[in-house]
């Protein structure tokens, strides 16, 4: 539990002790032997690739973002034809990684590792870490068959080779990527997880280990505190309210005070302004759902899409999120946001849906508003297995769209703002994981909350 004591919480002590000072300075002497090495590493090479990939998995990347932009757009316009040869594993990591980066690489590179058919060489499945590499590369944008096969490949082939790795570095990665693969792992909780693993790589490297593990601890504390300050807040009670809208109130007043007084420090206060115009599309969403629930009307799968991408809060939050961002947050990226791109309405919906599919049989039985599986059910006169799937293929849509937006070149949206509502998507996926961790936080969600949040990394 976070013990919010003035010796966690406070800044001037801990930020400026002795201690801290000391981890300061070994922090930065790691991280100045972390940029050499990224430097120094041949610029068209595996070595370099797996640097790379090491790297953003130890969630350190961002204190090398201009030296990982400048060697993968090296890569980018000089890889040439040859793609590292028939090495599956070398052109799946740098096909991922360039994707990640926002380059657009064709999936025509996979052709070599296929037969007549177009299937999948049965040769590849010896190839434990080639066929990882192709797992993780294989998330895609619509109308990529190749990658299509190459998703259903990989994950059946995988689940028959894990138990042959057991209990092996390269198995451990295989049974996380299963679960979670990179596109939805949500960042610190896949850096924790992938600190363990990597440190019981027999070949992996002190400096990059010593450097995650203090920086993971260092931004753990920054976090500690930020939480301790929000539970600190302030609520005062309206009291002429009813009290059904007291917490409504409370929420918007304050948090909408609190942003507004730090963006006026910066002559941006006026960006509030689009954070109060979700907070009205989000509770008119809540009141349509009320409606539909008091009148005891099912409405279609479209009526119910419509209106659970605002209830999903994902509009809201995602716009609260770029109030933070504000140095790279222009006027006219909050403008672009507000048109409802497609890139944050499949994140609505993607996070509506995830809900519904773990949460409709309880919700169901406490008499709650129909979910999108009902309407589904009373729309086409389907089975109940048969909605899920049909949901899991909308998600799977979604998620598409959401790839190939993040590809589109754009100079009004930086890329980090992207990411950020991309982040959003993974924590859908990560809290709605076969079980409803939101509501039931103590099966799963406790100890994870526990060991990014609260416990840090022995050293």
């Amino acid at each position: 539990m976070l013990q919010c004591t003035e010796e966690n919480i406070n800044l001037q002590g801990q930020f400026k002790g002795a201690n801290y000072k000391r981890e300061e300075k070994q922090h930065e002497d790691l991280k100045e032997e972390v940029q050499k090495m990224l430097v120094m590493t041949p610029p068209k090479s595996l070595q370099k690739l797996e640097l790379i990939n090491t790297i953003q998995c130890l969630g350190i990347a961002y204190h090398f973002e201009r030296e990982i932009e400048e060697s993968l757009s090296y890569f980018y316009t000089s890889y040439g034809e040859e793609w590292f040869s028939d090495n599956l594993h070398a052109v799946a990591l740098s096909f991922r990684l360039l994707r990640q980066q926002d380059y657009y690489v064709s999936p025509d590179a996979f052709r070599k590792f296929t037969n007549g058919e177009g299937n999948y060489k049965e040769a590849l499945v010896n190839d434990a870490k080639g066929m990882l590499s192709l797992y993780e590369a294989s998330h895609r944008i619509h109308g990529e068959e190749i990658l299509d096969k190459a998703l259903n490949f990989t994950n059946s082939q995988l689940k028959l080779t894990l138990p042959k790795l057991s209990n092996s570095f390269l198995g451990k990665q295989v049974s996380n990527a299963l679960k979670f693969p990179i596109k939805d792992g949500v960042v610190r909780v896949e850096t924790r997880k992938y600190i363990s693993i990597y440190e019981e790589d027999e070949s992996h490297n002190d400096v990059l280990l010593k450097f995650a593990k203090l920086d993971f601890n260092l931004l753990q504390r920054l976090h500690k505190k930020e939480l301790c300050d929000i539970t600190r807040w302030n609520i005062e009670a309206s009291e002429q309210l009813p009290p059904y809208m007291k917490i409504t109130y409370r929420a918007l007043l304050h948090v909408h005070n609190e942003i507004e007084e730090e963006l006026a420090n910066e002559n941006k206060s006026f960006l509030v302004n689009y954070f109060l115009t979700e907070m009205k599309k989000l509770l008119r969403a809540y009141f349509q759902e009320a409606k539909w629930y008091h009148g005891k009307n099912i409405p279609t799968v479209e009526q119910y899409v419509k209106n659970g991408a605002p209830s999903s809060t994902y509009h809201l939050i995602a716009t609260t999120s770029w109030l933070g961002m504000v140095e790279v947050a222009t006027k006219d990226a909050f403008d672009w946001i507000a048109t409802e791109p497609l890139i944050l309405v499949a994140s609505d919906i993607i996070a509506r849906l995830l809900n519904d599919l773990v949460t409709h049989e309880t919700e169901h039985e406490r008499g709650d508003a129909a979910s999108g599986i009902e309407c589904y059910i009373n729309e086409f006169g389907v089975t109940k297995e048969e909605a899920q799937m049909e949901m899991r293929k909308v998600i799977e849509t979604c998620w598409k769209d959401i790839n190939q937006e993040y590809l589109k070149p754009t100079v009004v949206i930086p890329r980090a703002l992207l990411v950020a509502v991309i982040n959003l998507t993974r924590v859908a996926e990560f809290i709605y994981k076969d079980e409803d961790a939101y509501s039931f936080p103590k099966n799963k969600l406790k100890d994870i909350i526990s060991m990014v949040l609260i416990d840090p990394i022995i050293t």
